[in-house]
């Protein structure tokens, strides 16, 4: 192999792991303050199949982690021009199906952080989608602690 071949799949090696990384940082899962309760902060753009990934993601997790009981989905880092490439009766049915998915393993999906021009955008679409949703991860947390019998003062 000569040194152009080489540096080929060196580049290629470097493409696959950092590829493995925002793989991986699309959407971490963070273990909440509540017990069998995750946190998957979501920020940036989002695409169908980014959205496909984190719903993978997300439910491989809880395959693995069988305690888990409540997943909540914080959207405050997501933006208008972060769907850009997405249509929003395609986000809309992502919801839907993560929301389904997680309903049918037992686990509670909640979402949080919705900007309001994004809700604005799928009510005027006409689109339909019933989930829990909270203005806040604070006020969520709220609602979970007051659920479990805590208060998130005393945490």
């Amino acid at each position: 192999m000569d040194n152009n071949e080489k540096e080929i799949q060196q580049l290629k090696t470097k493409i696959a792991y950092y590829e493995l990384v925002i793989h991986e940082l699309s959407a971490p899962i963070i273990p909440s303050l509540i017990d069998d309760t995750i946190l998957v902060p979501i920020a940036g753009p989002l695409s169908p199949g980014r959205l496909e990934s984190i719903r993978t993601r997300v439910l491989n997790y809880c395959a693995d982690q069988r305690e888990v009981n409540c997943a909540a989905f914080d959207f405050t880092g997501v933006e208008l021009k972060d769907l850009a490439q997405l249509d929003f009766n395609v986000f809309a049915i992502e919801i839907s199906q993560l929301n389904a998915a997680l309903k049918l393993m037992g686990i509670r999906p909640i979402y949080v952080g919705f900007n309001p021009q994004l809700v604005r955008e799928i009510v005027q679409s006409g689109l339909h989608v019933e989930i829990e949703t909270y203005a806040t991860f604070k006020t969520a947390l709220t609602i979970l602690f007051n659920a479990n019998g805590q208060s998130l003062h005393s945490v």
